[in-house]
């Protein structure tokens, strides 16, 4: 496919491809970057375009300014929706979190400043997650009348333990960059001066292994933690089987007894 960006306008995100790395930055600064249906329809069609696109081989997600990731959902929408037009608008929004989640490419959010409800749960659906030093986290719907609804039960306790995760959603506590790298909600902690850079230099060093060993090991992560570990063992064994068959396989062995750096093509 070519590098050039999609066909879609974008409205509320920039979108930018840099070689091997596409950049999908919130660019809703007057409003600290907040969710709504627009801007979750915008970041569907990128995150698919990235997918497709075979040159591609990451992606960074972050928010404009230094304020804010995402600071949460854009409330004046959402307070004049239905019950049954919320259920349809989380459906949606959670749409997009498996998207970002099962994209077969690695997903790092870089986040600087605010990530809270819908924007920690962005966060918490890529693959991994590189916090700014101002960076603070929360998931605090129930402070509005609601609950989480991109995802927040479900990925908060899978990151950070059932009762970790039950205290932060009950009680709507934001919590600070520090604090969210020692429960193991973030990666690494980061000047907010260094958070691409970081980002780049990990998305760098994934990109120069075999594009399908990395798109299945998120595969059997991701689909392992949600059975038995027995469960887990199949599938991991079914995708090693098919990485066995690869030409990627081939060259990265044959690369490693001839002692040179592999040229991976993804098949």
């Amino acid at each position: 496919m070519s590098s050039s960006a999609p066909a879609v306008k974008f409205e509320n995100i920039l979108y930018e491809k840099k070689g091997p790395i596409v950049y999908v930055t919130l660019n809703r600064p007057k409003v600290l970057n907040a969710l709504n249906q627009a801007v979750f329809a915008e970041l569907k069609a990128a995150f698919e375009d990235a997918r497709d696109d075979s040159s591609v081989r990451g992606v960074i997600l972050t928010g404009s300014g230094d304020k804010a990731f995402v600071a949460g959902a854009d409330i004046a929408e959402m307070s004049s929706l239905t019950a049954s037009q919320m259920q349809e608008s989380t459906r949606r929004s959670q749409g997009v979190t498996e998207l970002l989640e099962n994209l077969g490419k690695p997903v790092i959010a870089a986040v600087n400043g605010f990530a809270l409800g819908g924007g920690c749960e962005l966060a918490m659906a890529c693959t991994i997650r590189i916090a700014a030093e101002n960076a603070k986290f929360g998931q605090p719907e129930v402070k509005i009348g609601i609950m989480p609804g991109a995802g927040g039960t479900q990925r908060l306790p899978r990151l950070v333990g059932k009762g970790r995760a039950l205290q932060l959603i009950l009680s709507g506590e934001i919590i600070n960059a520090q604090d969210a790298y020692r429960i193991g909600l973030v990666n690494e902690v980061v000047p907010l001066t260094n958070l691409i850079a970081r980002a780049e230099a990990i998305l760098n060093q994934i990109s120069s292994n075999a594009p399908l060993g990395v798109k299945f090991s998120i595969d059997a992560v991701n689909k392992g933690l949600d059975g038995s570990v027995s469960e887990g063992l199949l599938i991991e064994a079914s995708l090693f089987g098919i990485c066995g068959g690869s030409e990627d396989k081939k060259e990265g062995t044959s690369a490693f007894l001839e002692k040179r750096a592999p040229k991976f093509q993804g098949r």
